[in-house]
């Protein structure tokens, strides 16, 4: 693999199969656009999505709410850490204006770590649910939070908004944590999950991880036993990419063939819907993702005849 020095680390050159065309197509520019006029942030510009310009043009968007400000440094994640923005009041309008002029079937709503907040910015998220809910009755409404930090209230709040798919990522493998994800903790993100699922099972939950990252196989396939033993529908898995020099280097490009054995082997223990690729990311294709997530449940269900 060719790499490139830098000052502070070395980068390792991408593989031709995740390497993407730059974004320059019209709906991309009409979708950003829009973006910007609501004064909205996006975890596409601010995690530096790959899928950017594929997404936009389909008018697919992950808009980031709580601001653009973490209050963790994970060792993976481009989003800026420091002291938060105050909370927008006019955001879940925006937000839905937004939903509205880009005529979204399915809308994803994630956010920075918000750990200065009692509740961790889970009413914000509920306030956002609420909103779409009356203004865009025919959108489906998927939700990617933090962990809220084990604010005990915050999973009553999200599961009595009731968006359609809960989704919190896992990220990585347990013994990666500490230098990867040190301000979160394994099991915590499991609990949530679980505990969504316990309080409304009709929301469907979802979880991803990143590869690549030094993992092994054998606790990749741990990470899907546990997010199964915690009632998860729906698991991604993508590679990670560096997004700086002083972000976590990557250990490994995992090959097209390795994502196919593990769309396998994911399937066969049982979740709803798997997506595995180079570049699968959390709401990439979420809204086609959804329409099959609940096609094969109401398949499954017809066929335990309930």
């Amino acid at each position: 693999m060719t790499e490139v020095t830098t000052s502070q680390s070395t980068i390792q050159r991408k593989p031709s199969w995740i390497k993407v065309k730059a974004p320059v197509s019209k709906g991309y520019q009409n979708t950003r656009k829009i973006i910007k006029e609501l004064n909205l942030n996006t975890v596409c510009e601010e995690a530096a999505c790959p899928n950017i310009g594929e997404c936009w043009d389909k008018k697919h968007a992950t808009v980031m709410i709580l601001g653009s400000v973490c209050t963790r440094a994970c060792a993976f994640c481009n989003i800026d850490t420091g002291i938060p923005d105050k909370l927008d009041p006019h955001e879940p309008r925006n937000l839905a204006e937004a939903v509205g002029k880009l005529q979204l079937e399915h809308v994803v709503i994630t956010s920075v770590d918000r750990d200065d907040l009692d509740d961790g910015g889970a009413n914000h998220f509920a306030e956002c649910v609420t909103y779409l809910r009356k203004t865009s009755p025919d959108t489906t409404v998927e939700i990617l939070t933090p962990d809220f930090r084990a604010k005990p209230q915050a999973p009553d709040i999200i599961a009595n908004a009731r968006p359609d798919v809960f989704n919190h990522n896992i990220e990585t493998v347990p013994r990666l944590y500490n230098t990867i994800r040190p301000g979160a903790r394994y099991f915590r993100s499991l609990n949530l999950l679980r505990k969504i699922k316990e309080l409304d099972g009709n929301i469907f939950t979802k979880s991803g991880l990143m590869v690549g990252l030094g993992e092994s196989k054998e606790e990749v396939l741990q990470v899907m036993d546990d997010l199964r033993a915690a009632d998860v529908d729906f698991i991604t898995i993508g590679q990670y990419l560096q997004p700086t020099p002083n972000h976590a280097k990557v250990e490994e490009f995992i090959t097209p063939e390795d994502f196919k054995y593990y769309e396998r082997v994911a399937w066969t223990k049982g979740f709803l819907m798997v997506s595995a690729s180079p570049l699968t990311r959390s709401s990439y294709h979420a809204g086609d993702d959804f329409v099959r997530l609940r096609a094969e449940r109401e398949k499954r269900l017809a066929a335990a005849g309930e």
